[in-house]
């Protein structure tokens, strides 16, 4: 892979992974490729367009690239995900998603709670949970692998901010994960 081709990357958070998205923009041959954690999906070579889009799909989801001329030998790249750009997708992912990272024995998780609908996912997988009312709040109480976990929500005090999510693993606060995801894209000029 020619490192000097690759224009944009994006890391697309979604319920079982964080996907890294990249593309290549040849301008000289107008080659166009596309790779989903590292795996390439798309390739179209000798283009002499070198503005348009490119359709793909990621974990069910709709998603495009768009090339746009700057001006001479300038472009901008750009995602979409489900018809809304990405940093939009984001943003409404981050009120729906909370995620976390931790490494128990050795074994890395990834842990995303859906608020919306109350699951638990460890590395892709619906984990069986119970749930349990406190005073402050609720708790739901999970294992990774045999290790007892458990996720509180309490209100924050604050309407704009709603309700807070924490995950305990072993009676130990593990920080939230805030799913960047940013494009690291460039203008490219040849």
């Amino acid at each position: 892979m020619a490192q000097a081709d690759v224009v944009a990357t994006w890391n697309v958070p979604l319920h079982k992974q964080v996907h890294k998205v990249e593309f290549e923009h040849g301008t000289t041959t107008g080659k166009r490729v596309i790779r989903i954690d590292g795996r390439e999906i798309l390739r179209r070579d000798w283009m002499f367009k070198l503005v348009g889009k490119e359709n793909f799909i990621l974990g069910g989801m709709q998603c495009t690239i768009s090339v746009e001329a700057l001006g001479t030998f300038a472009y901008e790249y750009t995602l979409d995900v489900n018809g809304k750009t990405f940093n939009k997708f984001k943003e409404e992912l981050n009120k729906k998603l909370q995620s976390w990272e931790t490494t128990i024995g050795g074994h890395e998780w990834r842990v995303v709670l859906d608020k919306e609908a109350m699951e638990v996912w460890a590395n892709g997988n619906t984990v069986l949970t119970a749930g349990e009312f406190v005073d402050n709040g609720t708790l739901t109480h999970f294992e990774l692998g045999k290790t007892p976990c458990r996720i509180m929500a309490q209100s924050s005090g604050n309407k704009k901010i709603g309700v807070l999510h924490t995950l305990y693993v072993n009676n130990t606060l593990v920080p939230s994960t805030i799913d960047s995801g940013q494009a690291s894209s460039s203008s490219s000029s040849s």
